[in-house]
């Protein structure tokens, strides 16, 4: 049996899980929704609901998966309870599923530097997307990003997706306070930093019924919970790795990305008066037409594009390859086959899945809507318990390893896990249930249905 592969360092692990952590969520949802729900005072209660439920919930996936190192379907037999197994297999089809899609959206990105570079949408972003969101050629250009993420993961851990990686996230860095820098000389930037997070405790508390469940349901889908993606690269972690350390950085860095580009985007609207009824409260309309269509008011607006886009493609891909390796990680324990052909095996199973998705994007919503409300709350969940009240104590024996002791921070986590955890992501379940099957459309047929039949 071939040796398994690890991190070739402590900070490969980092910026792998860094990268996967920063996608498309802390660039068009955050930062609209944090501006719509109440400025710095959503932020500060998102920012709870991350000490509080995400931050407890990656360690819990960090525990399971150093402490088997193997892929997240064997974890949970490794672990000595076999039936599990149907968590890790939840969790690793929950990564696929979104993977199929988040591809589509890859593709949507390749075309926008394009864009930008030939000021193809500068007269109509709205029609520009529409014409390059769904059809052939979105099918085509899902294809080449799905590519770009095969070939990184048939590389291996060390050769591939941690050297991609190390340039990935500083990019991301970087590009984006250099881009925060510029945004601050436009003459829109202080209107822009007012409405992005002005503290506004009444929008808080008006959109209540929204705004909470989107914070909760945001600490644990921005950190990469529930699709087995922190099980697997924690399983290639040593030993002597500080885990309670390592998730802090990830959770920090995560969040200051989402603030950055917040940081960047509502200058450019504010300084080109763009209408924020475009940004549909975050979203695809919120990237692809709401920014472009500040890119196209801009005199360097092309090159700007370009770079913004660059970025945008950077955190996707980053993303990205953390979804396949997941599932190529168990391809890989389970089957005497090279991991370049297993990639790419993956890799066309994820396009032919993706196919409805490229094609209109109805259905792109409709996959979308059921892993966010469906899929993530539950594999979360069942991670959680299994943690908390079924390993327990031997959990919190596996994260002192490498840290030199915990004291009250290891019994803390483990009913943290066990009751706040557990109460939170089952109450964003119940929520999003709700939303999914029981809150009719005026069609009077439920959302999760009426989207894919009426586009």
């Amino acid at each position: 049996m071939v040796e398994r592969e690890t991190w070739a360092t402590r900070v490969g692990f980092l910026v792998a899980a860094i990268g996967s952590a920063v996608g498309l969520g802390n660039l068009w949802q955050f930062p609209f929704k944090t501006a719509e729900n109440g400025g710095a005072a959503f932020v500060a209660f998102y920012l709870i609901a991350v000490v509080l439920i995400g931050f407890p919930a990656m360690l819990a996936e960090f525990v399971v998966g150093r402490r088997t190192n193997v892929n997240a379907v064997d974890a949970f037999r490794e672990l000595g309870h076999r039936n599990w197994r149907l968590v890790g297999g939840l969790a690793v089809a929950t990564g696929f599923w979104i993977l199929s899609y988040y591809n589509v959206v890859g593709g949507w990105v390749l075309r926008y530097i394009l864009g930008s570079a030939t000021g193809a949408y500068f007269d109509d972003p709205g029609a520009y997307f529409g014409a390059v969101s769904a059809g052939p050629e979105a099918i085509l250009a899902q294809a080449l990003f799905l590519g770009i993420a095969v070939a990184i993961v048939a590389l291996g851990i060390e050769n591939g997706i941690e050297k991609a990686t190390k340039v990935m996230v500083p990019s991301i860095v970087v590009i984006m306070v250099v881009l925060a820098g510029w945004a601050a000389t436009l003459g829109g930037a202080g209107e822009g930093y007012a409405y992005f997070l002005s503290p506004s405790l009444d929008a808080m508390v008006e959109n209540a019924g929204t705004a909470i469940p989107f914070a909760v349901g945001q600490a644990f889908f921005t950190l990469s919970l529930g699709m087995a993606i922190m099980i697997t690269y924690s399983s290639y972690v040593g030993e002597d790795d500080n885990l309670p350390f390592d998730g802090g950085v990830i959770v920090v860095t995560n969040t200051l990305v989402g603030i950055l580009a917040g940081l960047v985007v509502f200058p450019i609207l504010f300084a080109n008066n763009v209408d924020l009824a475009l940004t549909g409260g975050g979203g695809a309309s919120a990237l692809f037409v709401a920014v472009a269509a500040g890119f196209a008011e801009l005199p360097l607006g092309r090159w700007l594009g370009v770079v913004f886009f660059v970025v945008v493609l950077i955190a996707a891909l980053s993303s990205a390859i953390s979804l396949m390796e997941v599932t190529v990680s168990w391809a890989v324990d389970n089957f005497d086959v090279s991991r370049p052909t297993l990639a790419v095996a993956v890799g066309l199973g994820l396009f032919v899945l993706g196919l409805p998705s490229a094609w209109d994007t109805a259905w792109l919503t409709w996959f979308d809507n059921l892993a966010y409300s469906l899929f993530l709350p539950v594999s979360v969940l069942a991670v959680v318990v299994f943690v908390g009240w079924v390993i327990g104590s031997d959990a919190v024996d596996e994260l002192r390893r490498g840290t030199g002791g915990l004291g009250p921070f290891g019994p803390l986590w483990l009913w943290t896990l066990r009751l706040v955890v557990v109460v939170g992501v089952f109450a964003t379940l119940l929520l999003g249930i709700f939303e999914l099957f029981l809150q009719d459309d005026p069609t009077g047929i439920p959302p999760l249905v009426a989207g894919a039949i009426f586009p």
